[in-house]
This record gives structure tokens, C-alpha cells and sequence, in this order.
């Protein structure tokens, strides 16, 4: 019976890639799915051996603590270099879309509260 390793929804190209490479230098057999083309399926590797399946989650595993480590050292060194964007950075990058965000806040409290402060009498 095939087992679902990894769901590849949200999952970016680079380390899908990444994973294919590990499995494939480890010799872990497995097959992909393909995105269905409604989205409601995105996808995903698929062990083909059932009896590798708890090698092939410790070396997932250990990639992901691996990637999850290097992601935070860059975050890390873009902070100490100045180059980590804030709210205000991102919203000077983007002004019209901080616009159009505030005017859909106040048009969706307004179309909250008004009908009470009009007909709630």
C-alpha cells in the first residue's frame, strides 16, 4: 500500500526538488501525484515501498530541521544587515495596497456596525 510522504500544497519548487534529491540519494523508491487540476488536490510524494517508510520520514525529518535551521540563520542575517523588511518597509513598498486594505477594513465595519446605529431604535 502506498504511503503519502509529503502533501506538495504550499510546498515551494526548491524544496520539492529537494526532497526528490534525498530520496533519490538515499535509494528510496517513490512516485509523484500530480496537482489536480480543480486545485482541490495538490499533489504529493508517495512512498512506493511501504517498508521504507520509517527511514524515509527520519531522513524528512532531518532535511526539514536542516532547512528549518538554514531559514532561520538568513532571517537572522538579513536582521543584522538591516535588510528585513518591517510593516512600515512594507507598507512604503506598497502604498495602494495599504490603501485599498484600510478602505475594505472600513467598509466591512461599516457595513457591520451602521445597521445598528441607524435601525436599532
Amino acid at each position: 500500500m502506498a504511503i503519502l510522504l509529503l502533501n506538495l500544497r504550499h510546498v515551494p519548487d526548491d524544496e520539492a526538488d529537494e526532497v526528490r534529491a534525498l530520496l533519490d540519494a538515499q535509494g528510496i523508491a517513490y512516485y509523484e501525484t500530480a496537482p489536480g487540476p480543480f486545485g482541490i488536490s495538490a499533489g504529493g510524494l508517495w512512498l512506493a515501498d511501504a517498508a521504507q517508510e520509517e527511514r524515509a520520514r527520519l531522513r524528512l525529518h532531518e532535511y526539514q530541521a536542516e532547512r528549518a535551521r538554514r531559514a532561520v540563520e538568513s532571517r537572522e542575517a538579513e536582521r543584522r544587515e538591516g535588510q528585513l523588511r518591517g510593516t512600515w518597509g512594507l507598507l512604503r513598498e506598497n502604498p495602494l495596497q495599504a490603501v485599498a486594505a484600510v478602505i475594505g477594513i472600513l467598509f466591512v465595519l461599516a457595513v457591520t456596525v451602521l445597521p445598528f446605529l441607524f435601525f436599532g431604535r
